[in-house]
């Protein structure tokens, strides 16, 4: 009865809801990219289209960032003071217009994008680890995250190694090998401390993936790690270390391609491994994106987060932009992803800096100058699109009845707000109802466009 009642009551004041949109459209073909468009205007009765139901909630959503890679903060440290304040304002800022980027994945010791390949204890045979250090993270990266944290004092930052100190691996070098069975606690101590370390700063990490796509021993850095390789040093060593020391970092493991669900499937049926996981980590260089509910249907009590999708060098903005937003913002999202990540956020003309070895033809959010110059490139606005309207600790909501070649998702925001992203793949315009309750209103959607909605909802 409490249930029917309840149900009653919310339909009873649905139907007095005050209801007023914001609405903001890209065009990627003409680079019209978060323009304004008129408000809204709801109407009471329904209409055959989208409907909205706040009642039916899904995964919370810790936010949408980008990699803060070591060649990306040089270049953004680098810029003189002023300018840097402004960029960093525009980046983080949470108000209106700003990009309100809420989480941040960093390399624990250097990603391919680093001018060089170094781990922070290069000292060969240090098992006591007494020489580690963040000396090399002290140039740009942790001063940079410093001023971040000031911007957003709720920043997330996601820490990845792309490989262990050449030392521990059975190849003695920083690109490929695995971890040598001498060395796997060692290794879960120099994790340990790195958490420690950057707390001292004031930068703790609010989460750690063990490895950087674990099948692609072929970066410089990198590491091949496979499901049976990482269950086992989490289960007897990594895991374990976390719980002693007493930290609180989540543990997401895997960490690479949609192509490979089995790979979290088998470390997460191991009971001993799974107490110390949160959750799973992916990436779409190969695989579709519904790999993430696969693994949400084995394991639903476990979080997913989607952490890396490139633009290349060769890629063109609008088939760029359009791809993103189906696959890694609408896509991830609705297959319970808690984050959604683009890759680097800045790099250089000739998209430098990066290791030898490293990615030649990755190009960043932000490509930065010599002389200060920046461009705002498609990952910046794939990342706008949803981030702008859509902040840490929303929920998903369902969203349902979306027309043949419209792809959406929504939320509702802590501030009890709507937010709705709706992308048209065909190259025609439609107007679609969007049905909330006892009320609609039909929205605009542009051929080949996309299209964010901020639905404020007022009893």
């Amino acid at each position: 009865m409490k249930r029917i009642w309840g149900t009653c009551c919310l339909l009873l004041l649905w139907a007095s809801l005050s209801l007023q949109a914001q609405v903001w459209v890209s065009l990627p073909k003409q680079q019209q990219m978060w323009q304004i468009h008129p408000e809204l205007t709801f109407q009471s009765g329904q209409k055959e289209g989208i409907q909205l139901d706040p009642t039916l909630r899904f995964q919370p959503i810790d936010g949408f960032g980008f990699t803060l890679t070591g060649g990306s903060s040089d270049l953004i440290y680098a810029l003189a003071p002023a300018q840097r304040t402004k960029l960093l304002l525009e980046l983080f800022g949470q108000k209106s217009g700003q990009l309100a980027i809420s989480v941040l994945r960093i390399g624990v010791g250097a990603t391919d994008l680093d001018g060089e390949a170094f781990s922070y204890d290069d000292v060969v045979g240090d098992i006591k680890l007494t020489k580690f250090s963040l000396a090399k993270a002290q140039k740009s990266l942790i001063p940079l995250l410093k001023e971040i944290k000031a911007i957003q004092p709720g920043i997330k930052l996601m820490a990845t190694p792309w490989s262990p100190p050449a030392w521990m691996k059975d190849n003695l070098a920083t690109k490929g090998g695995s971890l040598a069975p001498a060395f796997e606690a060692v290794y879960a101590q120099y994790l340990v401390k790195y958490i420690q370390a950057m707390a001292k700063e004031g930068l703790p990490i609010w989460a750690l993936t063990p490895q950087n796509e674990p099948l692609h021993p072929g970066n410089n850095p990198s590491l091949l790690m496979t499901a049976g390789q990482q269950n086992n040093w989490i289960k007897n060593h990594l895991g374990p270390a976390l719980v002693q020391a007493k930290l609180t970092t989540k543990l997401i493991i895997y960490d690479h391609n949609c192509d490979k669900p089995e790979y979290p499937i088998e470390i997460l049926n191991d009971p001993e491994t799974r107490k110390y996981v949160d959750g799973s980590a992916f990436h779409l260089y190969n695989g579709d994106i519904s790999a993430l509910s696969t693994v949400k249907k084995a394991h639903p009590d476990k979080a997913l987060y989607f952490t890396e999708q490139w633009t290349g060098s060769k890629g063109e903005f609008a088939g760029d932009f359009m791809w993103h937003i189906k696959n890694v913002i609408i896509g991830a999202l609705n297959n319970h992803a808690q984050t959604v990540l683009e890759w680097n956020l800045a790099n250089d003309p000739n998209f430098e800096p990066y290791t030898p070895g490293g990615c030649t033809e990755c190009k960043g959010a932000l490509t930065i100058s010599k002389t200060g110059e920046i461009i705002r490139n498609q990952a910046y606005f794939i990342i706008g699109q949803a981030s702008r309207i859509i902040p840490t600790g929303s929920v998903r909501i369902d969203l349902h009845g979306l027309p043949k070649g419209i792809n959406g998702t929504a939320a509702k925001r802590p501030d009890g707000k709507i937010a709705i992203l709706l992308q048209n793949e065909r190259n025609t315009s439609i107007k679609i109802p969007i049905n909330l309750a006892s009320n609609h209103a039909e929205v605009e959607v542009p051929g080949e466009g996309v299209v964010s909605i901020l639905l404020d909802v007022r009893l």
